[in-house]
């Protein structure tokens, strides 16, 4: 990423935006789903769109949509490689979305970190 797609604003502003802490909640929660069967992860895109209006506009509105595709492909992805596994196939299909979902999470949570966009 460029240096232009830094967000304008007064970084110790944007380290204290609540809606910032918010997509770090999310973030950690995604990441707790791993431990706990996904539950957190289903509380953490609640969130998101409870909150995606008031983020509307923001420099943190990509996160939050970032979060919200992380979840739905992730579920959709895990519950192909759950029918799966009986064809084996399945056992890949689910260490694939793993690995894929913490990427997400990780490169979103640097990126957020950073006062930057996820993509």
């Amino acid at each position: 990423m460029q240096d232009s797609e830094f967000i304008p604003a007064d970084r110790d502003q944007r380290q204290s935006s609540p809606a910032r802490n918010l997509a770090v909640v999310v973030y950690i929660l995604q990441g707790l789903s791993f431990f706990l069967g996904g539950i957190t992860a289903l509380v953490g895109v609640i969130i998101n769109y409870v909150k995606l209006d008031e983020v509307r506009g923001s420099w943190i509105e990509p996160h939050f949509r970032w979060q919200i595709r992380t979840f739905w492909i992730g579920l959709l992805w895990t519950v192909i490689g759950i029918l799966t596994t009986m064809l084996i196939v399945g056992w890949f299909i689910l260490l694939g979305i793993a690995i894929w979902v913490i990427y997400r999470i990780v490169k979103g949570a640097l990126a957020l970190n950073d006062g930057k966009t996820p993509e």
